[in-house]
């Protein structure tokens, strides 16, 4: 049995730092609702949903130093009434916009929390899961960094804070150069002190790593991963998508392809439940570590060159 966790990124950008207040309204829907509320996290969810599939939603409490709690409130509540799963996720890029600041000393933007010290990493990793839980989320017991941009300290104001599970490492990105396994790749979950380090899923396309995404990889190249991690031994597999994952590259109107592939791979695992598990990250047991690394997953440069072909019709008419 090879256990699945989908992954949905739930955030919020207004296209620019600039007239937030007026752009909010607009971006809110766009990002999380869709446009014209189709499409967006909840038809995402639906979807799973009408699968009994779970999906770990890892959601982005920061804009509420902006924008206030009640569309945080929204989000949260929008995920759980469909009995799915809230996490805690930070972009830090709203810290310098909280109108009650956090961090008086931080000016202008920090992309990544990486770029915080220990102390202040803790603190906004304790403030994110504050107000997740006003909210109305549980405390939050998996986490994930904004871009993926963790290092070692990460791992240590987790702990602080009591958050037992990590899945911000993506091979494919920061890999060794977060520090966190001292320049090892990191692809299968690991014990890091008191946190357990689940990595995003990873294969070699032919051309170099990269990460399990829902709209980076063609449904081809999913079902083969998922069939050759169950093979080969892997005890987990991370596949990424975003509350905005099944728009058009013009977030104006959805994308077939992107709907289509979202739709077949809930049927596959569906159909194959003797095989696959969707799980969530508040359940016992934790992501099992596996007893010895399985191999590398590869997709073969056919199946790399048909996805790219799919992408550029994708960018052209969707």
């Amino acid at each position: 049995m090879l256990d699945v966790y989908f992954t949905i990124d739930a955030e919020i950008w207004c296209d620019g730092w600039h007239d937030l207040e007026q752009k909010f309204p607009e971006a809110f829907e766009r990002y999380i609702l869709g446009p014209g509320r189709r499409w967006g996290l909840p038809d995402q969810l639906r979807v799973l949903s009408d699968h009994g599939l779970r999906a770990v939603c890892f959601v982005e409490p920061l804009f509420a130093g902006r924008f206030g709690h009640a569309p945080l409130a929204e989000v949260v509540g929008l995920i759980q009434d469909s009995d799915h799963e809230v996490q805690l996720h930070l972009h830090t890029e709203w810290v310098d916009e909280f109108l009650e600041p956090v961090l008086p000393t931080v000016v202008g933007k920090r992309q990544h929390l990486r770029q915080y010290n220990l102390a202040e990493q803790a603190l906004l990793i304790a403030t994110g899961s504050a107000w997740l839980q006003r909210a109305g989320a549980s405390a939050p017991t998996a986490f994930r960094a904004g871009s993926f941009a963790l290092n070692l300290d990460s791992i240590a104001a987790l702990a602080a804070n009591g958050i037992p599970i990590d899945s911000s490492y993506n091979a494919s990105i920061f890999g060794p150069n977060s520090g966190v396994c001292d320049g090892e790749l990191l692809e299968q979950p690991r014990q890091l002190n008191a946190v357990l380090e689940l990595p995003m899923t990873v294969f070699d396309d032919g051309r170099g790593l990269r990460h399990a995404q829902l709209t980076a990889c063609s449904w081809r190249e999913l079902e083969h991963l998922l069939w050759q991690a169950l093979e080969q031994g892997h005890t987990s597999f991370v596949l990424l998508s975003h509350s905005f994952e099944l728009l058009a590259p013009n977030q104006r109107a959805p994308d077939p392809t992107v709907v289509k592939r979202l739709q077949q791979l809930c049927s596959f695992l569906d159909r194959h439940r003797d095989s696959f598990c969707t799980r969530g990250l508040r359940e016992s047991p934790p992501p099992r570590i596996p007893t010895a690394p399985p191999p590398r997953l590869r997709s073969s440069l056919w199946r790399t060159g048909a996805r790219i072909a799919e992408q550029v019709w994708r960018r052209r008419y969707a």
